[in-house]
């Protein structure tokens, strides 16, 4: 059986970094495409787009990894199947339970980078895109993140930022005016900042502190027009949406909105969905161990690997689909986030039943 783990571990591994390569290959040029239509914007030239496109690999990467290990599994079990390899392993005596446990064991390492891809790899290089460009495209906007918030320097005046929300709204931000001598002119504090057109933002509770000669003037206004080369695509920069952060991190978060008695329902589905997610993997080798029962009157191996994408692809959107729901509704996370690997899990059970019935 040893024998057989090591061969059905070579063409598996083989077939998977053979999906993997197609998919990103499209993935990126797809990126590409999108990345040229903006080139020519500040400083964003063909290099920074390469870089860029580089960067969003390992996102990818970790994105694709139980469509790309359905689909290599299934394209590697069926050729062997089509060349009556499965016939003679299970002739020899291979039992269902030892095909089962050879998968898992071949399953382990890349369930153990897929791990690492998504905690470690994924969001510094995501982050490092998100930065290159931001910094290619406006090169007369600097951003610093501290304890205190984000600092960012606009033209002649330093903005501090408490918060960014997911729609780009602004929380706690504090405008800091230099003249062209570079003495503080004024200090403008707002609790909510909110796009409205290009160079045009709406602050919100304001308050005012003016600075000159005879002294300092506070005022109080309801609403006041601030303009300004910040858009939310460069702020959004700074949003790190939960399902970019460690699980480590998330669990942290959680726990501070927790104590300040906030929602964490996003947070919590986002953290079981990164412990869970690596184990999916698992569970897309066993739905990939039917398709080995290949009759040529059921189709060959295209239709299969059909099957296989089309699996693969309702399993990433499905499972996106229940976190929003989950978000939404506050269902259990743990429930929301295990979800859609136990109902395939089902699925391929179902499916293992069957095929050995037959």
């Amino acid at each position: 059986m040893k024998l057989l783990t090591r061969y059905l571990a070579r063409e598996i591994y083989a077939s998977i970094a053979l999906v993997f390569a197609a998919l990103l290959m499209l993935f990126s040029f797809l990126d590409l495409i999108h990345e040229l239509s903006v080139m020519g914007h500040g400083d964003y030239h063909l290099g920074y787009v390469l870089l860029y496109v580089l960067l969003t690999v390992p996102s990818h990467i970790y994105d694709l990894f139980p469509v790309a290990i359905l689909i290599g599994t299934i394209f590697a079990l069926v050729q062997m199947a089509a060349n009556s390899e499965l016939v003679v392993y299970r002739s020899s005596g291979a039992s269902l339970r030892q095909m089962v446990d050879a998968l898992f064991k071949i399953g382990l390492p890349l369930v153990l980078l897929s791990y690492l891809c998504g905690e470690l790899l994924a969001p510094t290089s995501e982050r490092l895109a998100q930065s290159l460009r931001l910094r290619a495209q406006n090169a007369e906007v600097t951003l610093k993140e501290f304890r205190s918030g984000v600092w960012v320097k606009d033209e002649r005046s330093f903005v501090n930022v408490k918060n960014v929300l997911p729609d780009t709204s602004l929380l706690n931000i504090s405008i800091y005016e230099f003249d062209d001598s570079y003495h503080l002119r004024a200090i403008t504090a707002a609790k909510r900042a909110t796009f409205v057109e290009e160079n045009r933002w709406q602050l919100e509770d304001v308050t005012q502190t003016h600075f000159n000669k005879q002294g300092t003037a506070v005022s109080s206004l309801a609403n006041l027009e601030w303009r300004s080369v910040l858009n939310p695509d460069i702020l959004g920069v700074l949003l790190v949406v939960p399902e970019q952060m460690s699980a480590w991190n998330l669990y942290q978060y959680t726990q501070h909105l927790r104590d300040n008695h906030q929602k964490t329902a996003r947070f919590e589905i986002a953290m079981w969905n990164k412990l869970v997610y690596p184990f999916a993997i698992l569970v897309m080798m066993l739905l990939a161990l039917p398709f080995a029962a290949h009759h040529r009157r059921e189709g060959g191996i295209s239709a299969k690997i059909f099957a296989g994408i089309v699996l693969g692809l309702s399993f990433h959107f499905l499972g996106r689909l229940f976190a929003s729901l989950g978000a939404l509704n506050e269902w259990q996370p743990l429930l929301s986030a295990m979800a859609m690997p136990m109902l395939f899990l089902l699925l391929a059970t179902m499916m293992l039943w069957f095929t050995e019935r037959r």
